[in-house]
C-alpha cells in the first residue's frame, strides 16, 4: 500500500495531501489542528535552515565552473539567460501590480482578519548557520576565487556539499512535503480561511499561466527577430519540451527532449550542446515570473501594496538564488522563504500559502524555463555565427 503511495508523482501526492487536509480541517477538534501546526511551524523552521546550505552548494560551484569555462560564447549565453530571468521578474511584477489588485484584493480580508488561529503546541527555533545575504556573499567570493586560483580540493569540497545537500532535500524534505501542505489546507480550512481565499488562488493559478504564455510569445518574437526565424514556428517546434518538462517538473530530465526540438529549430550541434544544459541551470525565467507573481498576488489577496521598491531588492536577489534551485522539487519557491519574509514581509503563514498554490502547478515554471532556452539557442546560434564570419 505505502510503497504504490510512494511511486506516485510528487504533483499527485500534493493533490491527495490537498483533499486531507480539507478533511483534517473539517473534522479534527482543536488540538488535533495545533498539532498539525506544530509540524507545520518545525518544517518552516527546516526550510530556513536548509536555504544557506543550498545556496554553498549549488551556487558556488556554479560560478565556479562558469569562471572556469568562461569564453565569448558561455559569457554570452550566461548574460542573455539572466537578462531574460531578470526580464521575467519585472514583467510578472508589471502584469501584477496592474491587475491583482482589483482582481484578487479585498476577498475575504475580513473575515481573514477575524479568522481562528491555532496556536503550537510549543516553539523550537532553528536558526541558519548563516543568513542568506552572507550565504551569496561566501559564495561569490569562494566561486570566483576557485576559478581564479584553481583550487580543486576547494571545488570538490562544495561539490560534495551539493551532493549531501541534495540527499538531505530527497530524504528530508520532499518526502515531508505533501504533510506540509497538508497542514496548511488544514489551518485554513479549520479557521475558516480557506473558503475566502480558495476563488482568489484559482484567478492567481490563472493568472500565472497566462504570465508565463506571454513571456514565451515575448521571448520568441525576439529570438524571431535576432536569428531571422519564423517565432510562431518556432515555438510551435518546441511544444513537446514545453509538456515534458511540465509532466516532469525538472529541467535536467527535459533536456534530451529540449536539445532534439533545438536542434530541429535549426541551431548549430555546438551551440545547442552548449547552451541547453547551461541554461537549464541560468535560465529560470518561468520560476521566476512564477515567484514574483504568487507573492504579489498573497500581497493583494490581503490587501498589501505591491510595491516596486521591496520587489527589485526580491527579484534581483532571485535572479541569483535561483541557480540553486534546478533539480530540486519547488527549489525556487523554497530559496524564495527568506527573501519573501525579508523584502516583502510575508509571515511564516503567508509563505506557507505561497508555497501551497506554487507547488500546485510547480511543472508550468519548469516547462516555461527549458522552452525559453529554445529563444536563448536561437539568438546565441545567429550572434555566435556571426562573430565567427566577421573574424575569418
Amino acid at each position: 500500500m505505502f510503497g504504490k503511495i510512494n511511486r506516485l508523482p510528487l504533483l499527485v501526492k500534493l493533490f491527495i495531501a490537498g483533499a486531507l487536509g480539507i478533511v483534517c480541517g473539517l473534522w479534527l477538534n482543536d488540538m488535533g489542528i495545533r498539532v498539525l501546526t506544530t509540524f507545520q511551524a518545525l518544517f518552516s523552521q527546516f526550510i530556513k535552515f536548509l536555504v544557506p546550505f543550498i545556496i554553498l552548494g549549488f551556487v558556488t560551484p556554479a560560478i565556479a565552473d562558469t569562471g572556469r569555462n568562461a569564453g565569448r560564447t558561455l559569457l554570452l549565453t550566461m548574460g542573455l539567460a539572466y537578462a531574460s530571468t531578470i526580464f521575467a521578474g519585472y514583467f510578472a511584477y508589471g502584469v501584477s501590480s496592474a491587475v491583482f489588485p482589483s482582481l484578487l484584493g479585498g476577498n475575504g480580508i475580513e473575515a481573514a482578519a477575524a479568522a481562528k488561529t491555532f496556536p503550537t503546541l510549543f516553539t523550537l527555533k532553528i536558526p541558519p548557520v548563516v543568513d542568506v545575504v552572507t550565504a551569496l556573499v561566501v559564495s561569490f567570493m569562494i566561486g570566483l576565487g576557485i576559478s581564479a586560483t584553481n583550487a580543486e580540493s576547494v571545488y570538490r569540497g562544495f561539490s560534495q556539499l551539493r551532493a549531501i545537500v541534495e540527499r538531505t532535500l530527497a530524504k528530508a524534505f520532499v518526502p515531508f512535503l505533501p504533510l506540509y501542505i497538508l497542514t496548511v489546507t488544514a489551518e485554513l480550512t479549520a479557521s475558516g480561511r480557506l473558503a475566502s481565499i480558495a476563488g482568489p488562488a484559482v484567478r492567481l493559478m490563472l493568472c500565472c499561466t497566462a504570465i508565463t504564455l506571454t513571456l514565451l510569445v515575448i521571448q520568441y518574437f525576439l529570438a524571431g527577430m535576432v536569428a531571422m526565424r519564423n517565432p510562431v514556428k518556432a515555438l510551435w517546434t518546441m511544444v513537446p519540451a514545453y509538456l515534458t518538462g511540465w509532466g516532469t517538473c525538472s529541467s535536467a530530465a527535459t533536456i534530451p527532449v529540449t536539445l532534439a526540438r533545438v536542434r530541429q529549430n535549426g541551431v548549430s550541434e555546438p551551440t545547442a550542446n552548449l547552451v541547453v544544459p547551461l541554461c537549464s541551470n541560468v535560465h529560470l525565467s518561468g520560476s521566476m515570473a512564477n515567484v514574483v507573481a504568487y507573492a504579489a498576488g498573497i500581497l493583494a489577496m490581503f490587501g498589501d501594496p505591491i510595491s516596486i521598491g521591496p520587489f527589485t531588492e526580491y527579484i534581483l536577489a532571485m535572479s541569483i538564488v535561483a541557480v540553486a534551485s534546478p533539480g530540486v522539487p519547488g527549489g525556487c519557491v523554497l530559496a524564495a522563504g527568506a527573501f519573501v519574509e525579508s523584502a516583502l514581509g510575508f509571515t511564516p503563514e503567508r509563505y506557507a500559502l505561497m508555497v501551497a498554490i506554487y507547488m500546485a502547478l510547480d511543472g508550468m515554471g519548469t516547462a516555461c524555463n527549458l522552452t525559453g532556452d529554445g529563444a536563448i539557442a536561437l539568438i546565441v546560434d545567429r550572434l555566435a555565427g556571426k562573430r565567427s564570419s566577421s573574424s575569418i
